[in-house]
């Protein structure tokens, strides 16, 4: 840390995720194109502060899916200090709810399948050595999230 910054502190901004909140609600959800990825909760953009530093803008995008509040502190300050690793691991986990959401979609909508036969036939083809896994409660209920979604959208 420079002298400069240890004596006068970083100059901060109004944080672009949660818009000085300190919480992500379902408006910056929305605004952010992160419906079906993020759950209202604090800020991890800003550490729940709403503020961030011009440095933290051009390192990490602020639509970061994988950045949340549920990470471990350790990983947080990977991604914000732009470790290579951490954010090709952010970018399959993007890619990895992406595809997820599509693949329900898909059997839902041409297979005519209900959560429980999706999450079944999910869990029965995913590879034990997959990076991200889902219990089946949990995927069960995120499905279901999706197909409400899918409805609402028609509407």
């Amino acid at each position: 840390m420079t002298l400069f910054k240890l004596l006068f502190g970083e100059s901060k901004l109004e944080c672009p995720r949660c818009l000085g909140k300190g919480f992500v609600d379902w408006d910056d959800i929305r605004r952010l194109n992160n419906q079906l990825k993020w759950t209202p909760a604090p800020c991890a953009y800003c550490n729940a502060t709403g503020k961030v530093t011009k440095e933290m803008l051009s390192k990490v995008a602020v639509n970061n899916v994988y950045l949340t509040i549920d990470l471990p502190e350790s990983e947080l300050e990977k991604i914000k200090n732009g470790d290579e690793e951490t954010l090709e691991k952010a970018r399959l986990h993007e890619l990895f709810i992406d595809n997820l959401i599509k693949y329900v979609q898909h059997h839902y909508t041409t297979q005519n399948m209900d959560p429980q036969s999706i999450a079944d036939l999910y869990l029965s083809t995913e590879d034990e050595s997959a990076p991200f896994s889902v219990e089946r409660g949990n995927l069960i209920s995120y499905i279901e999230k999706i197909i409400n979604s899918k409805r609402s959208d028609q509407n």
